[in-house]
């Protein structure tokens, strides 16, 4: 039987990006794949039912506040059911105060918005640009991936200290 090494390694770590995203991020140092995913646009390879993190630009999230807003609060209901989910947004707390855009959807809408899915349970991470929600994306990734690893050492520990019954 093959031990488990002691730490999970960025590229032990295969993150999956939706197909249909857009903009993909940069991932480095992890591995990426290009797949369909059920609710959001990135996640890691085996725990796709565990991690669900969506992306946002600015002109994105003032589509989702605005006629994009029924289909959305699926996707925020459907997210609630992932033990790590996250948005994260390419623009900054600043920029959405502003209303500095070309629609409709005024400051307080979009905030008001934000702040409700927060709310409801799906923290938003306001990266402020591509690049940083890439690397925000990559470590949150990781960071939940290596958590489960952890977590089945432990298990496979406990199992081969335990007395068989």
């Amino acid at each position: 039987m093959r031990a488990f090494p002691a730490e999970l390694k960025p590229d032990m770590v295969t993150c999956i990006v939706d197909s249909r995203e857009q903009c993909p991020l940069d991932l480095s140092p992890l591995m990426s794949i290009r797949g369909t995913l059920n609710t959001g646009d990135y996640s890691v390879l085996g725990l796709e039912s565990v991690v669900s993190v969506e992306r946002k630009s600015l002109v994105d999230l003032l589509g989702c506040v605005g006629g994009d807003r029924t289909r959305f609060e699926k996707e925020i209901i459907r997210m609630l059911a992932y033990p790590c989910r996250a948005l994260v947004v390419e623009a900054t707390w600043t920029e959405l105060e502003a209303g500095k855009w070309n629609s409709k959807i005024t400051p307080a809408q979009a905030l008001g918005s934000v702040l409700g899915w927060i709310c409801n349970g799906v923290p938003v991470i306001m990266a402020g640009d591509h690049e940083r929600a890439g690397r925000y994306v990559s470590r949150l990734l990781f960071t939940a991936a290596r958590r489960r690893y952890r977590e089945c050492r432990e298990l496979v520990a406990a199992h081969r200290v335990s007395p068989q019954t």
